[in-house]
């Protein structure tokens, strides 16, 4: 049984002079609950002035206010209405750390008092030069959904349109660019800021970020003088294969015994001679590849737009989550002024940072532990609401949401919007037709 109201009133204000807020039914009929002369107060053991603290925890979420006589429903969600894009910090500001530094020191402070006195536990995996068995099915779906990311988008940005300045980093999804004054780039005062569109390509969408490779992820740091001798490969890939995908072009040590340390910051490998021969490696899931150009095609039809998008969507979501999941166990360091990444337990010594005051620095890199943002950006951009509606005007700015671009382009081919993103694309907000309509809103 339920039952939706509108608004609530009491027969008698005073009797809320010593009552908290309670949590009503929808089982229970309203007029009865809150009337204390009717049969239900019998029925439900209240007395006629509701005297005593009696706490009902039932399914609704229905709070009762005291201090109004009309009583509206408050509706509770989990999920908020609306909410802003992350941050974007300027070239001048450093990137925060993820967990304090005073909580670091903290928690190092702790663990030391804890192991006082202890004898030293032998280091699990990956900080003993092996791989975790466990993540190595979860490294190769990363690394697949990837590959399915980057086809689908080809075909995808075939048939929906994705804008990008010829000035600047921003792009747009959509038939046409936006409006806002959001410029700049080179000359952007004398164009007071506009942009100006033109086509856009798929390292527009997916940032290109790279990182060196490691050979082995334990050994010593990478030189100043060795920043042109080792291989760049994109860093989901590298992390990919530190956590066990097997790239015959990017070949990685594979320890089958656990390393010997012989000091704080020196060790040694075990020796592997007597151990029989190594199996031919026989990986969970064949690893894909990207199409060639030619093999790019747009989809046939509406239905496969639908089907495309949606698939896209579920790969971008995998390789965050499997990601996510691998940089738990396999470090990865981020530079805090600009957005350079390594995969490894410590950054390299390369001193090729161009970011703010680098020359205070000498070029070296301040290396700080890398959140998921970090090593896959999102790149939000703008949420159109209706791309065959009336183009966004620059006075309704605030009335629109942003949206990682992957997501924008499938949302923009008929993708269901996952949950997650719904707050900062403003999906339940309701925009105004006209700036005279903005005006009015409170």
């Amino acid at each position: 049984m339920s039952i939706t109201y509108s608004t609530l009133s009491w027969s008698d204000a005073g009797s809320l002079s010593a009552f908290s807020p309670k949590i009503v039914p929808f089982g229970i009929p309203m007029n009865q609950f809150l009337n204390p002369s009717s049969s239900s107060s019998s029925c439900f053991g209240f007395s006629a002035s509701l005297q005593g603290s009696i706490r009902l925890h039932l399914d609704s979420r229905l709070v009762l206010s005291k201090r109004s006589k009309a009583l509206p429903f408050v509706v509770r969600s989990d999920h908020p209405q609306n909410a802003d894009a992350p941050k974007q910090y300027s070239k001048r500001e450093k990137k925060p750390f993820p967990v304090p530094i005073v909580d670091l020191r903290r928690a190092a402070r702790e663990r030391v008092k804890n192991n006082k006195d202890k004898p030293k536990r032998p280091l699990p995996p990956p900080k003993n030069g092996m791989v975790v068995k466990s993540l190595v099915p979860l490294a190769y779906k990363v690394y697949n959904a990837r590959i399915r990311l980057i086809n689908n988008l080809h075909r995808l940005m075939k048939v929906v349109r994705v804008n990008a300045c010829g000035w600047c980093n921003e792009i747009h999804v959509g038939p046409y660019g936006h409006p806002f004054k959001s410029c700049k780039g080179p000359s952007a005062s004398q164009r007071k800021g506009h942009h100006e569109w033109t086509n856009s390509v798929l390292e527009d969408v997916i940032v290109p970020l790279e990182s060196y490779h490691l050979y082995d992820r334990l050994g010593k740091r990478i030189r100043h003088d060795e920043r042109f001798t080792i291989p760049r490969v994109p860093a989901v890939v590298e992390l990919c294969i530190q956590g066990g995908v097997e790239i015959p072009e990017f070949p990685a040590k594979r320890r089958r015994k656990p390393i010997i340390r012989i000091g704080k910051s020196e060790f040694v490998d075990a020796d592997e001679t007597e151990l029989p021969d190594p199996e031919p490696h026989i990986p969970p899931e064949p690893l894909l590849t990207e199409l060639p150009p030619s093999e790019i095609t747009p989809p046939s039809s509406e239905e496969e737009t639908v089907s495309l998008a949606e698939e896209t969507l579920q790969a971008w979501e995998e390789m965050r989550a499997g990601a996510k999941k691998l940089m738990r166990m396999y470090r990865v360091r981020v530079c805090g002024y600009c957005p350079e990444v390594h995969v490894g337990p410590t950054g390299h010594k390369a001193q090729n940072c161009g970011a703010f005051k680098h020359q205070q620095r000498n070029g070296q890199h301040g290396w700080q532990s890398a959140v998921l943002d970090d090593l896959i950006p999102p790149r939000y951009v703008w949420h159109v609401p209706d791309v065959n509606g009336p183009p966004m005007q620059r006075e309704l700015r605030s009335f629109y949401g942003q949206a990682p671009a992957v997501v924008e382009i499938c949302a923009q081919a008929g993708a269901e919007v996952p949950e997650q993103y719904r707050a900062t694309m403003r999906l339940e907000v309701g925009i105004p037709s006209s700036v005279q309509e903005a005006e009015m809103v409170v």
